[in-house]
């Protein structure tokens, strides 16, 4: 593969604009370093403009404004061609009437490449993604998860700067879904292509990244290693949109590092008194003797675990705890695990951080 490639969008922005004249930011305003050789997803709910920045970074769509780098290389005007990039979409884009070998070799052919050299590096991309028993079938022949890997072949054949993965998993089934991610942070590693991957799938981006980047309404939220987005968010939106069950929030206040939901003392957190959003996590509840009485209202055994929903100030709340610290329990009582309860400004939803050395 060629050397390693680091990507960097500068104030990256893209506003369309409709028959109407009728403005839509799609992108704004973009600060993100995409690091050599590393696996980046950007994840966001439908419209957060993860896609349209693929498709700048593509070449597929023209910036409003801002720019963009591969390595110190600015490609802002390039065409896609000369870019050189690898690019994958959801419904993988395969010629039918072409064989597996065929449609991996399409990219090479007006590449001034040996056919024997073309051919050794087709059977070397069918090996890497583990398809070379597959070389003189049709796409119609092959699963959908078979023809996600000739996609993916045929993307990395011409030996890319950068990867580009647009939904590449979501037209497979669940069980396909988990095996061709796995696959693709295989191949990733073995390559160590930069690689940018567009999902809305949060476990899926959590378990291929080593970084995601969060966006909404075309905004980046925060960048960072998965599970450190998950522990520490920046912000109410990233709170909540990751974690599955997903994260409780409510409305409490602080009255001498005691945080207070109604009547109830959940725990402690030092931070100046006042009002706040609270967000706790299910699985950062635990039974404690010394905790806050529950109104149960369902309880969901899983396996190992117990979904307890319950109530307080007339709320609903979920609780994900082990099972055996519930077994025979008539009353429960609940508390939290220590630090792990975020707070977040009511007005702005930044997260609150505690005072130091108090």
């Amino acid at each position: 593969m060629n050397r390693i490639m680091e990507v960097r969008l500068q104030k990256l922005t893209k506003v369309f604009v409709d028959k109407q004249k009728k403005e839509t930011r799609a992108v704004d305003r973009l600060d993100v370093v995409i690091p050599d050789g590393k696996l980046i997803s950007l994840l966001g709910p439908s419209g957060c403009g993860k896609s349209t920045t693929l498709f700048m970074i593509a070449g597929l769509h023209k910036p409003t404004s801002g720019k963009i780098f591969f390595g110190d290389e600015e490609v802002t005007k390039l065409a896609p061609e000369k870019r050189g990039i690898g690019l994958v979409f959801q419904n993988y884009a395969l010629y039918p009437h072409m064989t597996v070998r065929q449609n991996i070799l399409f990219p090479l052919e007006n590449m001034a490449i040996k056919r024997e050299d073309a051919e050794a590096r087709v059977l070397e991309m069918a090996t890497l993604v583990d398809i070379q028993e597959l070389l003189e079938r049709k796409p119609g022949q092959l699963s959908g998860g078979q023809q996600q890997r000739v996609a993916i072949a045929r993307a990395l054949v011409k030996k890319p700067r950068v990867l580009l993965l647009d939904e590449p998993l979501s037209n497979l089934d669940a069980r396909l879904r988990l095996q061709m991610r796995e696959e693709i942070k295989r191949i990733q590693r073995e390559t160590k292509i930069t690689t940018i991957f567009v999902t809305h799938d949060q476990e899926e981006a959590m378990s291929i990244s080593d970084e995601m980047v969060v966006m909404d309404t075309g905004v980046m939220q925060q960048m960072d290693k998965p599970q450190d987005l998950y522990n520490y968010p920046v912000n109410l939106f990233v709170a909540k949109f990751l974690g599955n069950p997903p994260i409780n929030t409510f409305e409490g206040f602080v009255k001498s590092n005691k945080v207070y939901f109604g009547d109830i003392v959940v725990g402690s957190k030092k931070i100046p008194d006042g009002k706040y959003t609270f967000g706790i996590r299910p699985e950062d509840f635990r039974v404690d003797p010394n905790g806050f009485n529950i109104s149960t209202r369902e309880v969901s055994h899983i396996g190992r675990d117990t979904m307890i929903t319950f109530h307080a100030e007339d709320q609903e709340l979920r609780a994900l705890v082990d099972s055996d610290d519930v077994k025979g329990l008539k009353e429960i009582k609940l508390g939290v695990k220590a630090g792990k309860i975020h707070a977040f400004d009511l007005e702005t939803g930044d997260v609150v951080k505690e005072k130091e050395g108090v």
